[in-house]
């Protein structure tokens, strides 16, 4: 009987691996495959340049290839590869919880961790549940969301989440007790807005008509992306973010702030919170946390909300956690990004780039096809509008010719979306927009 055969990294056996969020049949018919990258490029199997206009997928900060970070990782797996963190611990997590309180938002000071966004998400759910559980309000269960929110894949985060696609092969079985506020996005009002728009603040207070239908002693908390990132860059209207805020303290309900995207720099600022002005109760993250190079997350939540868990008598306080949490692997990768991004100020570079870089992408209004275009921070969004053969079929073109043409963009739906590595250089900005220009031609 003969061995299997074994495949080979470099021309690997496509049919075995079920990917996500990909039309698998299409992608196997034509293939686009990554083999190496360093700074702001990857490189193809086929030998390609190709610029990163997503950090990977909104994570890699720092850029690929940090090298500070694969020698620090290297040197944790040769000393501590993996240690229990269920009623055992070792030092790194209580240094990475540390070091991320002093940078957080004010009161934001204790940290839970996780292993990916969705699982973040259903962690800062968990927590909200429980604390007022722990402080005798324990008929507030409701949970709100918002329309084209995304919270991950995990079914509390599908629950509160608001992207159709993701919702619709699973709503018979999500979480009861949900609300959804409207979302933001108001093409009429606020096309071609450079930063936050002007309009639509008023939309926070749909959450007024949710306290008044259901009480809101039966309202748990409320979860909100301050940039709806996978729907496609969807920015918050002046006086949005605040509005929430007040309404959520005024009713006693917990505000969370999902900034698995906006974490890390992406929109100025260590968060989104500091940049816009506005310190949730609870605030998740992942994705930048470790430039991408370890899967981690981490809920930070407010002291108050910590303690209240601390009033009981002795033994575990929350029955929740993973058997990665605080995996000694990841929390090195994360504190070698941490010191990249504050050695570097990374979280300024957004702001100091900022009006470059929308600029630039306003420059783009007038091609073919494109009917708005959204930007604040090093992201930013071309709405294009839909095909009357069928939506999503204009973004998925430009962006494959996007990647012919050296540049990786990503399309989510008719919207491409741009979220560059923070140490991109105006000359690469250029060069990234130069390629989407032409993609955007040779549609028409």
């Amino acid at each position: 009987m003969s061995e299997p055969s074994q495949p080979h990294a470099a021309n690997p056996r496509l049919d075995d691996y079920w990917m996500p969020f990909t039309a698998n049949r299409q992608f196997k018919a034509n293939p686009r495959l990554l083999e190496s990258a360093e700074g702001m490029y990857y490189r193809s199997v086929d030998g390609r340049q190709i610029l990163d206009g997503c950090a990977g997928l909104w994570c890699c900060n720092a850029g690929h290839g940090r090298r500070e970070i694969s020698e620090a990782v290297a040197r944790q797996v040769a000393t501590l590869d993996y240690a229990p963190s269920f009623q055992m611990g070792h030092p790194l997590p209580f240094a990475l919880a540390e070091r991320l309180a002093a940078i957080a938002p004010p009161g934001l000071n204790k940290l839970f961790f996780t292993n990916s966004g969705s699982e973040s998400a259903d962690t800062a759910l968990k927590i909200a549940l429980a604390y007022q559980r722990a402080i005798g309000q324990g008929t507030r269960t409701r949970l709100i969301g918002r329309e084209l929110g995304y919270h991950g894949v995990g079914f509390g985060g599908l629950s509160v989440g608001g992207m159709l696609g993701n919702r619709r092969a699973f709503s018979a079985n999500l979480l009861p007790g949900v609300d959804h506020l409207p979302h933001t996005l108001d093409i009429e009002r606020n096309a071609f807005s450079r930063g936050l728009p002007a309009f639509g603040a008023e939309q926070a207070d749909a959450l007024e008509r949710l306290v008044a239908l259901h009480g809101a002693e039966n309202i748990a908390a409320v979860m909100v992306e301050p940039m709806s990132g996978s729907a496609g860059v969807i920015l918050p209207p002046v006086g949005y973010l605040q509005r929430l805020r007040e309404i959520t303290r005024r009713h006693g309900i917990l505000l969370i702030f999902d900034e698995v995207i906006t974490g890390f720099g992406r929109v100025g600022e260590a968060f989104a919170s500091q940049r816009w002005g506005v310190v949730p109760d609870i605030l998740t993250s992942a994705k930048g946390l470790t430039n991408g190079a370890v899967p981690m997350g981490a809920v930070f939540v407010h002291q108050y909300i910590f303690d209240a868990f601390m009033q009981g008598p002795d033994g575990i306080e929350l029955f929740h956690g993973y058997t990665y949490s605080g995996h000694p692997l990841a929390c090195a990768a994360a504190l070698a990004a941490l010191d990249i991004y504050q050695k570097e100020e990374l979280f300024q570079r957004a702001v100091a780039l900022e009006d470059y870089w929308c600029a630039a992408l306003l420059g783009l209004r007038d091609l073919p096809h494109v009917v708005d275009i959204r930007c604040v921070g090093l992201v930013g969004a071309v709405q294009l509008a839909a095909d009357p053969a069928g939506a999503g079929r204009r973004g998925q073109r430009v962006f494959e010719q996007c990647f012919r043409d050296g540049a990786l963009v990503r399309c989510t739906g008719d919207t491409l979306a741009l979220s560059p590595p923070l140490i991109i250089e105006r000359e690469q900005i250029d060069r990234l927009l130069e390629i989407l220009a032409g993609a955007l031609r040779q549609l028409a």
